[in-house]
């Protein structure tokens, strides 16, 4: 979890340099509000990817998808 939130902090930092960086911050604020929505948003994004996985899946094994592998 430590690691993720590094890599997370880090890969917006970065990416607020392709703007005004100093506006962005200023706008993301300094509160855990930001990280919290965006955790939440990472979350039901997986969630959702996964579920998509396994519908794909199943279609593939009902035969309704073509499948190649390989």
């Amino acid at each position: 979890e430590a690691y993720a939130q590094i890599c997370g902090w880090t890969l917006a930092r970065a990416h607020a340099r392709s703007g005004d960086r100093k506006a962005i911050a200023a706008y993301l604020g300094s509160g855990r509000s930001m990280a919290s929505a965006m955790a939440d948003f990472a979350e039901a994004y997986a969630d959702q990817n996964e579920a998509d996985y396994q519908r794909v899946r199943l279609a593939a094994g009902d035969g309704l998808i073509p499948v190649a592998s390989g």
